[in-house]
């Protein structure tokens, strides 16, 4: 099973249109430039790294690229069973999944990124990753802070961006580095992405949302605010407002499209930020990049069986064995076992009765009804027969409803 994934602002680089010139799908640039009154040729060819880092210009590159991409791979055959963005990707998930004509999507993106531009230039703020912590310990450094900083990327395991001013930025990496960060990465861009401070380009972006016509999906989009499925054209408009303002949930989107049954994530688009997510997110699930025409030969080579001359594993993720265990409610997961148990990936032999329900750990063997934790006050329970792989939320992480919290491994279909 085939997902899509398109990455964001951040991922553009100064010529990376030149790889592109001489295909086919080369011609989609003139459309959408057409639909944007922009000269995207320039933008994509000639543009200097400083000029294509305005967030104005940036999202508008790095969308238009990951659509000519996206037509390439189109172009052989190929359609995904289910599509993601990060951040402005979100957009181009929405096209790809037919949610969105190319035109409409072009038309949301220029104003996307010129009311972004706009916050952030009577407000600047800036970004920073943090390598090495944990979700809530992020979210501590943050409130410990006092000031103006925020969680705005739930990137992947370990990796967690924040976002605010200077000041707060500052505060809340003395913070992180207390709570075991390993390392602080400056984010080089001039905004608070998906904070509060995003709040006048909210209300721009909500009167273009409230004139653009959304088509229901073709194939399942899986959304940043909240990482669940949503199949109705009326909930786009206001997810992507709500976008600006809220932190993406990016690893929660990738543990989506795995417990949907994705056996292989595609990036399309510049970079290869995304297909690294994967692999330290979903490490069973093979990643693949396509940002030049090269690439398209080794997706070609994973659709078609063989990856650098080795076939490509046969397992349960080809069937229907595999499921996961979402959280009913929203609140505080908390596992039923020790923490150091968190930290086991690997399948083990069974070492709980099934039914049993306590000291649930990787290997153990769950029936039906197994309690594997609690959010809040009430129960998680297993509604599947199989033993437990992995958990996909760790000890005191705040989850929305609908998140899978634990990976469990049926026994039909082997």
């Amino acid at each position: 099973m085939l997902a899509f994934t398109f990455p964001g602002q951040g991922s553009q680089r100064s010529g990376m249109g030149h790889a592109w010139v001489e295909h086919p799908s080369w011609e989609v640039v003139a459309e959408a430039g057409e639909v944007a009154g922009r000269d995207l040729t320039a933008l994509l060819l000639d543009a200097p790294m400083d000029e294509l880092t305005r967030t104005a210009n940036a999202q508008l590159a790095t969308f238009v690229t990951s659509l000519v991409v996206l037509d390439a791979v189109e172009r052989l055959g190929l359609a995904p069973a289910a599509c993601a963005g990060h951040s402005l990707g979100e957009y181009t998930a929405l096209v790809a999944a037919g949610a969105l004509s190319l035109a409409d999507g072009t038309e949301l993106v220029v104003e996307r990124g010129d009311a972004m531009q706009a916050a952030a230039d009577a407000r600047p703020g800036t970004m920073a990753a943090l390598l090495g912590i944990a979700d809530d310990d992020a979210e501590a450094a943050c409130q410990r802070a006092e000031s103006d900083v925020w969680v705005a990327n739930y990137n992947a395991p370990g990796q967690v961006v924040i976002a605010g001013t200077a000041e707060g930025i500052a505060a809340a990496t003395v913070h992180a580095k207390e709570l075991g960060a390993r390392k602080v990465l400056p984010v080089p861009v001039s905004g608070a992405f998906h904070t509060p401070m995003m709040l006048p380009a909210r209300d721009r972006l909500r009167a273009r949302l409230a004139v653009t016509t959304f088509h229901a999906p073709e194939v399942p989009v899986v959304a940043n605010v909240d990482a669940r499925v949503h199949t109705d054209a009326g909930e786009w408009p206001g997810l992507l407002s709500s976008q600006l303002c809220s932190p993406v949930r990016w690893r929660h989107c990738l543990e989506t499209l795995h417990g949907r049954g994705a056996t292989t994530v595609v990036e399309l688009g510049p970079g290869g930020v995304l297909a690294g997510m994967v692999r330290r997110t979903v490490p069973d699930v093979r990643a693949v990049s396509v940002a030049v025409p090269a690439d398209l030969d080794k997706l070609m080579d994973v659709v078609a069986g063989t990856d650098d001359g080795q076939p490509v594993p046969q397992g349960e993720h080809l069937y229907t064995s595999e499921r996961v265990v979402v959280s009913p409610s929203p609140g505080v997961f908390e596992p039923d076992v020790g923490l150091a148990a968190l930290e086991a990936t690997a399948l083990a032999e069974a070492s709980a009765a099934p039914g049993s329900g306590a000291g649930v750990t990787p290997g153990s063997v769950l029936a039906v009804g197994d309690r594997v934790g609690t959010v809040g006050p009430t129960d998680v329970r297993t509604p599947f027969e199989g033993v437990l792989v992995r958990w996909l939320a760790v000890r005191g992480e705040r989850v929305v409803e609908g998140q899978p919290v634990a990976w469990i491994r049926t026994g039909g279909g082997a």
